[in-house]
């Protein structure tokens, strides 16, 4: 069994991973915080729904480089720091999809890299 590694020039990483790997038509992409790519920074006083927003637009880079698109998308898995945000989130994350939705799961955390309150990871199917 061999991975294949997709990175995409255009969304964010800290780290040593790969964006995604690919192995027998699933997409597994690491999971994004909000940092902004163009500039390697957390986005400063966002809302939620902004962090939310920025997550996806890293993620669907991820996608693109690998020719896939959201409809690709089978599984989410989020990490919240405050629960409380989870309405603000979950209004973002329903503007990303067509229903059906694909599977999700939220957790709350204690932390996350750089301060980010969000983290979103994806599987993909092609």
């Amino acid at each position: 069994m061999s991975r294949h590694a997709i990175n995409a020039p255009n969304a964010a990483s800290v780290g040593a991973y790969s964006h995604a790997v690919e192995i027998d038509g699933f997409l597994y992409l690491s999971g994004q915080t909000p940092l902004d790519p163009s500039t390697s920074a957390m986005p400063d006083g966002a809302s939620i729904a902004e962090q939310t927003r920025q997550c996806f637009r890293n993620l669907f880079a991820v996608l693109a480089a690998a020719g896939l698109t959201p409809d690709h998308v089978v599984k989410c898995n989020t990490y919240l720091t405050d629960m409380a945000d989870f309405a603000q989130y979950d209004a973002a994350y329903r503007e990303q999809f067509a229903e059906p939705f694909p599977a999700r799961t939220t957790i709350a955390v204690a932390g996350l890299p750089m301060g980010a309150r969000i983290e979103i990871e994806m599987i993909a199917h092609r």
